[in-house]
């Protein structure tokens, strides 16, 4: 007894399940921090760059196209806030994905900055939890 293959029509197609990885920009002069948050944030399946400063943050921005961005606010060569402006008017669609973290919150220059703009913040030590869930709903 012999039983007959019988071909698959031509059009079905395995369903593939593909998987977006949702691209984040971390900026932090804190080497330390921000590898433990690329770290942190990849293991939640994004996919996550690092920059160290706003200057650097500003190169990878023009060649890479970002979903968030989570940055601190006093960092060298250029601020958090200034890469912030700079950031808006080169890709004005990213303006509120922006999460600044910082320990200077209360300093009023800074405290200005934060409410005129509207962005998220969260104040260092911040639970990493608390990241996470900000991340999350930004990209929502």
């Amino acid at each position: 007894m012999t039983k007959k293959f019988k071909p698959q029509p031509d059009e079905i197609q395995p369903h593939v399940h593909t998987l977006e990885l949702k691209a984040i920009l971390v900026v932090d002069d804190d080497q330390q921090l921000a590898s433990a948050l690329q770290w942190i944030l990849a293991d939640e399946n994004f996919f996550v760059d690092v920059a160290f400063d706003g200057e650097e943050a500003l190169l990878k921005l023009k060649t890479h196209e970002y979903d968030a961005v989570v940055c601190d606010l006093k960092m060298p060569r250029l601020r958090g806030d200034e890469f912030y402006l700079k950031a808006k008017q080169m890709r004005p669609t990213l303006a509120d994905r922006f999460i600044f973290i910082t320990g200077f919150a209360t300093d009023p220059n800074i405290a200005l900055f934060l409410n005129k703009h509207g962005v998220k913040y969260l104040v260092k030590p911040f639970p990493v939890q608390g990241l996470i869930n900000c991340v999350k709903q930004l990209l929502c």
